[in-house]
């Protein structure tokens, strides 16, 4: 999905809100355990039920790498079963040394077709330049994330600046506005408003709504730019909102309240 048709439709949905499919399969509902492929049938469930508030899903890797050849198989199917026109993200954080990030591109660009992944930038330029290389892909950089680990390196002091504003400004002299987007936690509020002043026209993928505390209003009013620019994702307040035969119902009416939330600001 190019930068074009992920502005229409952020505009057109007056919406934000990207729904992170972080689905543990300990902690969906017990009487979808019985399925064929729970966590299939479950991801189904919250798409169906979110998805006219949606404008992305994140898919986060781990919870299916780690089931196996089947989780994969359900990472397929559950990409497959997102709706045309709404923005997919491969949550896999890769990064290595130039020919081992190629086959990581062609894994989420072409195996699976996503339109963007979220890389880690420690290695330096040849390792997330190959994920640049693809029409209409997006690479998700990692910026100023909101665990408390962050201030072991990205809060610390580099050359008179944090860690972090290095790699902002560096990483986005490697790619453009159209095809390079950052992840900057929205715990993170002391921050936000400066991240946008460097990078006014950038896309900010915002985790951390939610559960881990932080607050639509804040950032949209901080970080969000002429074109929206920003993806808030929302995963455990959404997804599991309720752990019974009513958390569909109860996905819905979370991500309606996070759209209306967000669409004061169009």
């Amino acid at each position: 999905m190019n930068r074009q048709a992920l502005v229409a439709t952020i505009k057109s949905k007056k919406s934000v809100l990207c729904v992170g499919l972080d689905s543990d399969i300990d902690k969906i509902p017990q009487h979808l355990l019985g399925a064929e492929d729970p966590v299939f049938e479950f991801n189904k469930a919250i798409i169906d039920a979110t998805h006219e508030f949606t404008v992305a899903y994140k898919i986060n890797t781990a919870f299916y790498e780690a089931a196996g050849p089947k989780g994969w198989l359900t990472l397929e199917k559950t990409l497959q079963y997102i709706p045309k026109g709404i923005f997919t993200i491969a949550d896999a954080k890769r990064g290595d040394i130039g020919n081992t990030s190629e086959q990581y591109a062609k894994t989420f660009f072409y195996t699976y077709p996503f339109d963007s992944v979220t890389v880690a930038p420690y290695m330096g330029k040849d390792s997330v330049m190959p994920f640049m290389q693809f029409p209409d892909k997006w690479t998700i950089v990692l910026g100023l994330t909101s665990n408390a680990g962050s201030v072991d390196f990205q809060l610390q002091e580099f050359a008179g600046e944090p860690l972090y504003k290095k790699v902002l400004r560096t990483v986005a002299s490697w790619g453009t506005p159209a095809n390079t987007m950052f992840v900057v936690g929205a715990t993170r509020k002391e921050q936000l408003a400066e991240i946008r002043a460097m990078l006014p026209e950038h896309f900010l993928l915002v985790p951390g709504v939610g559960a881990q505390g932080g607050d639509v209003t804040t950032v949209c009013t901080d970080a969000m730019n002429a074109d929206g620019g920003l993806l808030i994702n929302v995963s455990r307040a959404i997804i599991f909102a309720d752990n019974g035969a009513a958390f569909a119902g109860k996905a819905h009416d979370a991500a309606r309240s996070y759209h209306e939330e967000m669409s004061r600001f169009f």
